[in-house]
């Protein structure tokens, strides 16, 4: 099976995620029976009869390019025992930032045809909960198409059957076809790698695409909640006077989203201490599925996501006001407003030599250098607000909570609260010595 060029570029490693689930006697299917792991395991490989890429390989076929090699060697399925520790134990989850031992770890030394594409975890606590955890290949699925397989796996572990098979022809993003145009009318400035920090002496225009990146230095991570309330005094500060024409356009207000982001763009730019000159960058996730023309089909099971960067010296994101932040990243968003952008961005991708500068091994190897880093000065920014995260029931209730892990500098998400009041939590991983002084600013900045 052809990857379409959405697949082979970006993160090509596995995305983590985490479900908790308390024990119930209520429920048909019960944390505690004997005889829930075959259980688990039977209707999984029933459901990847329907989702068999998942069972399949990566399959390099050089110039940094990919096949997907649907040859059912399978999905690897851990068994693992807690006895000792509770639900409790964990404490408040939504404030737990340690769920590494609870999701299956991929073996990243070996060679790359050999990592399965779906690693899944069964973790058993001593209070009869459990933790079910995903390890998943984004080279095969983006978020949504991820969460439309956990989906439909809890419903056959229900005994409902597959509700919405999979499309799974990736010819609609032309996967494995020759560019349309050799000479698309494309800015590869899209694809450029994210500023890197300034050195003394030494001219910015260089620096944008040199220099070591600051993986090894010590992180840490917060999860920030903030109100609805606190989440409306943003977006009036967003959307209050003092807009430049470039964060004015239609005259919309700026989204939860756009809000969100710049003012976690700009506490960063503080707590860092960038330079005002210096320049950064925030990388957004734009979901092209109804952005192409025709519309991707509703079940597409693949990547349908593009890395859009906004930018911006990190004296404006600082002093200037938080509509300037959040224009940039409505821009940056607009660009791939159509089905232009994204086809001539997909020629784009085709026509080059290798893909390998476009993709991101850093989450599999520190020494890596090549591919975007959203690190210091950057941020990379998921949001998780409109997909349904949450309600993933496989017969024994609804998780308690779901989490996942963030390893680098930079790594944020955007999650919706747990209590249905309008909440968000902003998931964020910076170095130690930039987090308290994220902290003060990200509470401290909003004014009314």
């Amino acid at each position: 099976m052809s990857l379409s060029e959405w697949d082979m570029i970006g993160a090509i490693t596995h995305v983590p995620t985490v479900f908790f689930y308390r024990s119930s006697t209520s429920t048909r299917l019960r944390t505690t029976d004997s005889g829930l792991l075959d259980h688990l395991k039977d209707s999984l490989a029933r459901t990847l009869v329907k989702f068999y890429p998942l069972a399949g390989r990566l399959e390099p076929i050089g110039r940094g390019r990919f096949d997907l090699d649907c040859n059912g060697l399978g999905v690897l399925f851990i068994e693992a025992e807690a006895q000792t520790t509770s639900l409790d134990d964990l404490g408040d989850l939504s404030c737990c930032t340690d769920f590494q031992p609870l999701i299956p770890e991929v073996d990243y030394d070996r060679p790359i045809g050999e990592w399965p594409l779906l690693l899944v975890q069964v973790t058993k606590f001593g209070c009869g909960g459990i933790g079910l955890g995903f390890s998943i290949s984004h080279a095969v699925v983006d978020g949504l198409s991820a969460l439309h397989f956990k989906n439909e796996w809890a419903r056959v572990t229900r005994g409902e059957g597959i509700g919405t098979a999979p499309y799974l022809d990736r010819g609609v993003l032309r996967a494995g076809l020759p560019p349309v145009s050799r000479q698309p009318r494309f800015d590869p400035a899209e694809f450029q790698r994210p500023p890197v920090l300034l050195p003394d002496g030494h001219n910015r225009h260089f620096c944008m695409h040199a220099g070591a990146k600051p993986y090894h230095h010590e992180t840490t991570v917060a999860k920030l909640k903030m109100t609805k309330t606190k989440v409306q005094m943003l977006k009036d500060m967003a959307n209050a006077g003092g807009r430049t024409p470039s964060s004015t356009f239609d005259g919309r207000p700026f989204s939860t989203y756009e809000t969100l982001t710049a003012h976690t763009w700009r506490c960063a730019c503080k707590a860092r201490k960038l330079r005002p000159d210096q320049p950064t960058s925030v990388g957004v996730c734009v979901d092209s599925r109804r952005r192409t023309s025709p519309p991707l089909p509703d079940a597409y099971f693949g990547n349908a996501v593009l890395d859009v960067k906004a930018a911006a010296l990190a004296g404006d994101v600082v002093a200037r006001p938080l509509g300037f932040a959040a224009g940039k990243i409505r821009k940056a968003v607009e660009k791939a407003d159509s089905s232009e952008f994204l086809s001539s961005a997909v020629d784009y991708l085709k026509n080059q030599p290798d893909l390998s500068e476009f993709q991101d091994f850093h989450a599999e190897d520190d020494d890596v250098d090549d591919g975007p880093f959203f690190g210091m000065p950057n941020l990379g920014v998921i949001s998780w607000l409109r997909l349904p995260m949450v309600g993933l029931d496989f017969g024994f209730g609804k998780e308690v909570y779901m989490g996942s892990t963030h390893e680098f500098d930079g790594d944020t998400m955007l999650l919706p609260g747990r209590d249905g009041d309008g909440a968000i939590v902003v998931a964020i991983c910076l170095r130690v010595d930039h987090m308290e002084a994220f902290k003060r600013c990200f509470y401290g900045d909003i004014v009314v």
